[in-house]
């Protein structure tokens, strides 16, 4: 029995389950309720309503669901109602579908949250003309918009309950997702402890900023998950101890990203020692660290500390080895050997707070910045800002605007069978990036043939109505489960759901072929809107991404020194430089594999801009390093170089973000950088701890900088010749 209920418990932390559960008790029940009355054939607008408000769902406390769901269904009714009267006014439907596909996508610039409502709205739209269309019965005029309105209503209530009962589970679900993906980063971290020459630094390096991506995309789920909680309830102990453990994430991601020295060269310098393995073994016992610490956070149990007792202690002992034969070993990587083994003390510390999060006094500013609309005026602002075709935003709202009217031009010159499955299939697949595009694309139409075959097989095998009901549900299920990790099989899901809802009411088969025609011309138009309407290619915008990266990089710079004069303080200022940093280089990476499934010779852009983010992320890295170690430093005549030469670090990144901006001839040799390269290397002798670490790091960065000099001007040839090419 025991072993059943612990069972059963994992179950229900797996993110998948408790949603899938949520889309299951809706599904059934309308369906039951639909037998029941006698009326299976009202099933499918309710179940579109369901789908439809489910796709709506945000994270929010159960005030803000409560108030969520109550737009939603005022805009699902009013929409319903709207694409009924239009539908039998062709030129009128064509300014309205217009109007409103472009409007309700450009929702998306005031933030994510209503543009997941507006979203569905579109979505619901198009199910209204598929109900419209295929009603096999004369209804009244309002009997469309108020099943649909009703089934979103079901999922509504169904969700605002869902919420107060677990209100605190998502906050620890992603939680939980952090620490795991914080310790893929720790696992990725220690590959490159290993002293041997052959290990590809570089590319262990592309692994890693691509983690970080991860790392940070968790992290701002959280962040988001903890704000939408914080209103009223700051004093809650449990959401006080998941703000805890997301500040300790937070600390834990800045010092696992940090980056003492070149791993190269710390492989050469200590080729004959067992250190770096050491260091390794010490990564590898807190990457498991963590990843226990999020199952145990997923699943509601106690905290353990699994960190390995020994493996720290072990390092110690070969660095006091080191010290005692320090003739044998060049003082500079000795030294950041020394900062090394500090900072994952310091990290092994944090692992230990996050284990008893309780005893911890909270931060002095735990300040998280709201990034979501203040006021409608801030709202404008936002929307406003993005009418430009500039904007990624814009261009997304045209092309899906295009594509949608283009597929209604198709469905009233052909008549074509269930023809407003066009308009479905575009609304799904048209993305905002060409490369996510084609992926849907591939994903909807190979998807589709698997739910036809499946449905098929279903009619056939199963005739029977009940049994088809179930599958119809099970599909529902399905769908909702995986349509953000496996879209190929979400689509198949949903396909079979059709055809077995279809079935209840017409002769499924005859669905069959039109389902996978409408699908092959909804994709078809969709790719050729995202080919030829002011197409979003990356590559053209990758010096923008960069300079973005660069900029952040120079604020997160100066706020570091800021530190290191007034001591420690994570304040919201300081974590928001540090924020941006992070997620401009997410920009950037994201961004750069978008560009490797783009046309042949945007791949080869990318390939080339490869070294770039390679570059970026390693600047990131040293800054960390800086992070990690900040204390304030007490006066002393070093200081004044130090100040000089994060002054001119942080000034050189911004004016190379300028040049990338406004496209103008990045230099490539700067006389004040060679000056203070210069005066950094000749006080290495003289630099004294603490002072020896800043003037370390600020050194490594000296000489990074002529490397992004370099590369920003192959990165403006790149994009000079892609717009020729374009052109």
């Amino acid at each position: 029995m025991t072993s059943i209920l612990l069972s059963l418990q994992r179950l229900w932390a797996v993110k998948r389950f408790s949603s899938g559960l949520k889309v299951f008790i809706a599904l059934s029940g309308a369906m039951v309720l639909g037998w029941g009355l006698g009326h299976v054939s009202w099933v499918i607008p309710w179940f579109l309503g369901i789908i439809a408000c489910a796709l709506s769902e945000t994270d929010d406390n159960v005030w803000g669901r409560m108030q969520a769901v109550g737009v939603t269904l005022v805009l699902f009714f009013i929409t319903a109602l709207g694409v009924q009267w239009l539908m039998p006014r062709p030129l009128e439907f064509v300014a309205g579908l217009t109007l409103g596909s472009f409007c309700l996508t450009m929702g998306a610039a005031v933030g994510e949250r209503y543009g997941t409502i507006l979203r569905a709205t579109l979505i619901l739209a198009v199910y209204t003309m598929i109900g419209v269309d295929q009603s096999q019965v004369e209804h009244v005029w309002w009997f469309e918009p108020v099943m649909l309105t009703l089934g979103a209503a079901w999922y509504g209530a169904l969700s605002v309950l869902w919420c107060a009962l677990f209100s605190r589970q998502p906050v620890q679900q992603g939680l939980a997702e952090l620490y795991r993906q914080l310790s893929e980063y720790l696992l990725l971290k220690a590959s490159l402890f290993e002293p041997s020459n052959n290990k590809d630094v570089d590319d262990i390096r592309l692994s890693l900023a691509r983690q970080n991506t991860q790392v940070v995309m968790a992290m701002n789920q959280v962040k988001e998950s903890i704000i939408n909680r914080l209103d009223s309830k700051r004093a809650q102990p449990t959401l006080k101890r998941y703000l805890t453990l997301y500040f300790i994430a937070q600390s834990i991601h800045e010092r696992a990203s940090s980056t003492h020295y070149p791993y190269h060269m710390l492989a050469e310098a200590f080729f004959h020692s067992d250190v770096l393995f050491r260091c390794q073994r010490l990564l590898k016992s807190q990457a498991y660290a963590c990843r226990q610490l999020g199952r145990s956070i997923r699943r509601r149990q106690t905290l353990k500390d699994t960190r390995h007792p020994h493996a720290m202690n072990d390092l110690n002992t070969s660095l006091a080895y080191l010290h005692d034969h320090r003739a044998s070993f060049d003082a500079t990587p000795l030294s950041a050997v020394d900062a090394l083994a500090h900072n994952l003390s310091v990290l092994e510390q944090e692992l230990g707070r996050a284990h008893a999060p309780a005893d911890i006094e909270p931060e002095a500013d735990s300040t998280l910045y709201d990034r979501s609309p203040q006021s409608l005026r801030d709202a404008w602002a936002r929307v406003r800002e993005h009418l430009t075709p500039k904007s990624s935003i814009f261009r997304h709202a045209l092309r899906l605007t295009l594509a949608l009217v283009a597929g209604y031009g198709v469905v009233i010159a052909t008549d074509i069978a269930l023809g407003y499955w066009i308009l479905l299939t575009t609304l799904f697949v048209c993305l905002p990036s060409y490369g996510s595009t084609r992926l849907k694309l591939t994903e909807r139409i190979s998807g589709t043939v698997l739910g036809l075959i499946v449905g098929w097989a279903s009619l056939t095998l199963f005739p029977s109505p009940l049994i088809q009901s179930g599958i119809a549900v099970l599909a529902g299920v399905v769908f909702f489960v995986y349509r953000q990790s496996r879209y190929m099989l979400a689509t198949g899901a949903i396909t079979l759901l059709v055809v077995c809802c279809f079935n209840q009411v017409v002769d499924g088969y005859t669905v069959l072929w039109p389902r996978l025609i409408d699908t092959v011309i909804g994709s078809a138009l969709t790719g050729l809107a995202v080919f030829l309407v002011l197409p979003d290619w990356k590559g053209r915008r990758i010096h923008q991404l960069a300079a973005d990266a660069l900029k952040h990089n120079g604020g997160y710079l100066r706020q570091l020194i800021r530190q290191y004069g007034a001591g420690k303080q994570d304040n919201l200022a300081y974590r928001l430089a540090r924020r941006n940093a992070h997620n401009a280089d997410m920009a950037l990476t994201s961004a750069l594999s978008n560009i490797a499934l783009e046309p042949g010779h945007f791949r080869k852009d990318a390939e080339e801009c490869l070294p770039l983010m390679v570059t970026a992320h390693t600047l990131l890295n040293y800054l960390s390093a800086l992070g990690a170690h900040r204390d304030a430093l007490p006066a002393h005549p070093h200081l004044e170089l130090l100040d000089r030469a994060s002054d001119y670090l942080a000034r050189a990144l911004e004016d190379i973000a300028t040049h990338l901006l406004e496209r103008r001839p990045v230099p490539t040799s700067d006389e004040e950088g060679q000056g203070i390269e210069a005066e950094l290397k000749a006080s290495t002798q003289e630099m004294q701890a603490p002072y020896q670490l800043v003037q370390m790091e600020l050194l490594l960065i000296c000489r990074l900088l002529s490397t992004v000099r370099q590369q920003a001007v192959t990165l403006q040839q790149s994009v000079s010749g892609a717009s020729v090419r374009a052109a």
